[in-house]
């Protein structure tokens, strides 16, 4: 056989090959119609083998569409389908009728359909539930010894006076000390010490948003010098959460039918379902600056909102026109 021959020979074969393997994709099977858990909801049930109908909402409209009653569908086995309880074969069926004695033999041919994917996001906004003050004394002196000591007594009595105005089912806990050198600097000479400073920092974490002004105001008067700000949070964010995940996923499955209408047809079923995140609330922070003022009056204090957002992904069958 000659080399030319040998490559004609060849590509019959390739294309023999490629032949019979598409056309093994696409099968025939008869069985009696069977309600399942699967969620297609619906199988065929031929003698050796289940297979479960992918598409089934195309045909459920057929006054013949019910249980026990056989079928003759045509379609294609998915063999990259996976289903939760694997209770059949995936099969997505192009046409399928009625064999049953008495019934109708009108073949019914599924519409075209195609995938879509679409994002929904969501923006819920909740009330803070915990407030996140950070005050610091801060003492200064020519000697280390005389800025530790100073600091240390005016600290004493500002922990006392803050456990005393949060009351119970707050945290007061030290957050930081430092002890550093301050320090001159002149060109061409070594830099000298000229005393030393003192910062001891307190976090104060509380429910009760109410009685922030009322810390700030008790640390004050003891000593607290220097305020950097408050951070308001959401602990308990769950319901939150939830909210924003329960309405981007709405808004997903309504851009999905607004496709569909618009290629005029309908969403078949929902393919997958993919949460792309929640961004917990992040803490709103306010600074301390526009309240220092040489005013008696209590700090007022204003508890804004915190944005919890939302985004998910959907995969959706769409039945065109």
């Amino acid at each position: 056989m000659t080399k030319k021959a040998l490559s004609v020979f060849a590509v019959l074969v390739l294309l023999a090959t490629l032949s019979l393997d598409t056309l093994a994709k696409e099968i025939t099977v008869r069985g009696k119609l069977q309600k399942t858990v699967e969620s297609g909801g619906w199988l065929i049930a031929a003698t050796k083998q289940k297979y479960l109908i992918l598409n089934a909402k195309r045909f459920q409209n057929e006054s013949w569409f019910k249980e026990s009653t056989e079928v003759e569908a045509t379609g294609e086995v998915k063999t990259d389908v996976m289903t939760i309880y694997m209770e059949g074969t995936p099969f997505e069926v192009r046409t399928m009728h009625p064999v049953a004695q008495g019934s109708t033999s009108q073949t019914v041919t599924a519409s075209p359909s195609t995938r879509v994917m679409v994002s929904g996001d969501s923006v819920v906004q909740a009330q803070p539930d915990t407030a996140i003050l950070t005050l610091s004394v801060v003492t200064q002196a020519r000697r280390a010894l005389d800025a530790q000591q100073e600091n240390a007594n005016r600290s004493d009595a500002v922990v006392r006076a803050l456990k005393n105005a949060v009351g119970a089912g707050a945290e007061v806990k030290t957050s930081g000390y430092s002890l550093q050198p301050q320090r001159v600097y002149k060109e061409g000479q070594p830099p000298t010490i000229t005393g030393y400073e003192a910062r001891n920092t307190v976090t104060v974490t509380l429910r009760d948003l109410t009685k922030v002004g009322q810390v700030i105001d008790a640390a004050s008067q003891v000593g607290a010098n220097d305020i950097s700000g408050i951070a308001f949070t959401l602990r308990e964010d769950r319901a939150a959460r939830d909210e924003a995940l329960r309405q981007a996923t709405r808004e997903a499955v309504n851009k999905a039918q607004v496709i569909a209408n618009a290629l005029g047809g309908r969403v078949v079923r929902i393919i997958e379902v993919q949460e792309e995140g929640t961004v917990r609330p992040l803490p709103v922070y306010d600074t301390m600056e526009r309240y220092k003022t040489a005013s008696a009056a209590a700090t007022p204090i204003e508890v804004g909102t915190l944005d919890i957002t939302s985004r998910v992904q959907v995969i959706a069958e769409v039945e065109v026109g």
